[in-house]
């Protein structure tokens, strides 16, 4: 599983014309499946990013986390992130988990991510849907996290 996340001053997520998410300060997540993942990969990315210390103190180094500043986090389904990049000129997506089973844990990881910070900290893009997402990065801050793989137990 990965996580591309960027800290953000805000950002929302449209489909369809009508504004469906939208954060304040915080976290903006990509959320990508792998055919391999599953709930333990879930819960220990999801853990990851909710302690991830990426925003500021008060002598300006990164040693807050989004629990620590009360922060927001908005999750976007991102198949793309699972893309097979190695060679050629074109991606491939059989790393990709089929389209239930990524669904699946990325519902899974929405309710992971309520438990952690609270329901009105968290909002979430469309599984499946056309999403066009806007953001104002912070810094620019932006790191890629990923899970161990298939060893992790649900």
């Amino acid at each position: 599983m990965k996580g591309l996340i960027q800290r953000v001053t805000q950002a929302q997520v449209v489909v369809d014309g009508k504004l469906i998410a939208a954060i304040p300060a915080g976290l903006l997540l990509f959320l990508g499946v792998e055919r391999t993942d599953s709930a333990g990969q879930v819960k220990e990315l999801c853990q990851k990013i909710l302690s991830y210390r990426v925003f500021p103190d008060d002598a300006g180094r990164m040693n807050l986390s989004l629990k620590d500043t009360s922060g927001s986090l908005l999750v976007v389904p991102q198949f793309t992130l699972a893309a097979d990049t190695r060679s050629g000129t074109r991606p491939g997506f059989s790393l990709a988990a089929a389209p239930e089973l990524a669904d699946q844990l990325f519902q899974q990881f929405v309710v992971q991510a309520k438990l952690g910070l609270g329901e009105a900290q968290v909002q979430a893009g469309r599984f499946g849907a056309d999403m066009q997402v806007a953001l104002t990065n912070d810094g620019p801050v932006t790191f890629m996290l990923t899970t161990r793989g298939a060893d992790i137990a649900a």
